[in-house]
């Protein structure tokens, strides 16, 4: 897709300030202006919002998979800044276990797949999630059947998959917590600013996920992972290099 043509889109959610004080994540706005400006450096128009609840949070993704301007795009990047528990990402609301202001990850997948989001059908899907996924410290000590296909089905209708063209780093592995400067801001993203700036004319974007988790090794506390990747070719975010 030509430069000149192609209508880029990126969604920041950042969820700073919570209804519980004790809960704001301090160094977070950090984030949010680095990531901003790599992704606007890309050529993604950035669409921010800030500091909602569940309810919000798929609200605003419904609008954005809805956005007119994907049938213009190549691709597009969600990323999702806030706390978080196992599958789930939190709301301003949240207060504690039992808390119902969560908003499942699974249903970013799902409002972006290829049944919700046509415009962005066969086109890459980059999401990015900075949240704890438990209360895990991430590190120990250590010493030294396809289902059988109908007989018949209707051939006025083509099977397409109904979750592909995505790929996913999460800010560290299940059940562990991530981190953040109150200052500089997480590690997760200071990495991926970093190394998208650095390699993202020369390398595809699945090379740069590895170099991201390959940049924790020394940082034992946490460690990024790839997630329900679907990515069917290599993305290349500078397609003409």
């Amino acid at each position: 897709m030509e430069k000149a043509t192609r209508k880029r889109l990126a969604l920041i959610i950042n969820n700073i300030k919570f209804t519980r004080p004790d809960l704001e994540r301090k160094g977070a706005d950090k984030d949010q202006a680095n990531m901003k400006k790599l992704l606007q450096d890309l050529d993604y128009t950035v669409d921010e919002h800030n500091d909602l609840t569940a309810q919000e949070m798929d609200r605003t993704l419904q609008q954005f998979a809805q956005r007119p301007e994907h049938e213009q795009s190549d691709s597009a990047f969600v990323v999702i800044m806030s706390h978080g528990i196992r599958d789930a990402i939190c709301g301003v609301d949240y207060d504690g276990e039992q808390s119902s202001d969560v908003f499942k990850n699974d249903r970013i997948f799902n409002l972006l797949n290829t049944v919700n989001c046509a415009g962005l059908r066969d086109k890459p899907k980059v999401i990015l999630i900075q949240a704890c996924r438990g209360e895990g410290a991430g590190h120990s000590w250590v010493s030294d059947s396809v289902p059988p296909e109908p007989q018949y089905e209707d051939d006025s209708l083509m099977k397409r998959h109904k979750e592909k063209d995505f790929i996913c780093l999460c800010s560290s592995t299940p059940e562990n917590k991530s981190y953040r400067s109150i200052v500089d801001g997480t590690p997760f993203v200071r990495h991926i600013v970093e190394i998208f700036y650095n390699n993202a004319h020369k390398d595809h974007v699945d090379e740069l996920f590895r170099q991201v988790q390959q940049a924790f090794q020394d940082f034992p506390q946490q460690m990024p992972t790839k997630e329900r990747t679907t990515l069917m070719k290599k993305f290349y975010l500078f397609p003409g290099f």
